[in-house]
C-alpha cells in the first residue's frame, strides 16, 4: 500500500511540475537586424551582409534614411555590439538615425589591404593586397543591392577600426567621392617607408563637412 500511495505521490507532483512548465511563456527570439547572402561576380564569391533598421524605419512607409556602411560587419565581429550601440544612441536622441550595413569578412587581410611591394606586408596572410576590388564591389554591388532593398538616401558614410580603419583611409585617398563620410579609429596606416603594416595611431575621425578631410 505505501509503495502505491508514494506511486501516486510521484504521478501528483510530476502533474504539478508539468502544469508549471506548460503555464510559462514561451521565450522569443531577440532581432536587432536583417542578414542577407550577395553573390559577387568581381570578388568570386558571395558574401554576407547584415543590416540593421533602426525603429523609425518601421515606423513610417515613407521615411529614407542615409546609409553607414562597416567592414568587420559579420556577426561574430562588430556588428552586434554596434548596431546594439546604434540602437541606444538614436533610442535616446544622442544622434539621428541610419541604417547600418555590416559586411562580414571571408578574407580580411585580403580585402582591406592595398598593394605592396613590401616583404613584411605579404608575411601577414596567403594573399593581400584586395582593397581595389573589395571597394569596386562595394561600389558597383553591394551599394546598388541596398538601394534597392531598403528606402535609403543619397547620403552614405563608411566606418572602420584597425585594418578596416586603412580600408577607410586607403578609400577617402582613391576615391573621395565614393562616401560622404568617413570614420577610422586605431588604424594601421603607412609609415615613411611606403609601408601599410605600421603601429597603430590613436583615432582618425574624417569630418562631414566637403569637401572632405581627415583630422
Amino acid at each position: 500500500m505505501k509503495v502505491v500511495f508514494r506511486f501516486l505521490f510521484l504521478v501528483f507532483l510530476y502533474s504539478l511540475a508539468a502544469g508549471q512548465v506548460v503555464a510559462q511563456e514561451r521565450a522569443s527570439p531577440v532581432s536587432i537586424g536583417q542578414t542577407f547572402t550577395l553573390s559577387s561576380a568581381t570578388l568570386g564569391e558571395s558574401r554576407r551582409i547584415n543590416v540593421y533598421l533602426p525603429p523609425v524605419y518601421a515606423d513610417s512607409a515613407t521615411v529614407r534614411l542615409p546609409v553607414l556602411y562597416m567592414p568587420d560587419g559579420g556577426l561574430a565581429e562588430d556588428f552586434l555590439h554596434v548596431a546594439g550601440l546604434l540602437q541606444v544612441l538614436t533610442g535616446n536622441g544622442s544622434i539621428r538615425p541610419f541604417i547600418l550595413v555590416g559586411i562580414e569578412n571571408t578574407a580580411r587581410r585580403r580585402d582591406m589591404t592595398g598593394p605592396t611591394t613590401n616583404a613584411e606586408d605579404r608575411k601577414i596572410a596567403p594573399k593581400v593586397g584586395g582593397s581595389a576590388a573589395f571597394r569596386q564591389f562595394i561600389r558597383a554591388e553591394l551599394m546598388p543591392a541596398i538601394r534597392q532593398r531598403y528606402r535609403a538616401t543619397a547620403e552614405t558614410a563608411i566606418v572602420g577600426e584597425s585594418l578596416a580603419g586603412l580600408f577607410v583611409v586607403e578609400t577617402l585617398v582613391q576615391e573621395p567621392n565614393l562616401f560622404d563620410t568617413y570614420l577610422a579609429f586605431d588604424l594601421v596606416c603607412g609609415g615613411t617607408t611606403g609601408s601599410w603594416q605600421a603601429r597603430p595611431t590613436a583615432a582618425y575621425t574624417c569630418t562631414l563637412a566637403r569637401p572632405k578631410r581627415c583630422m
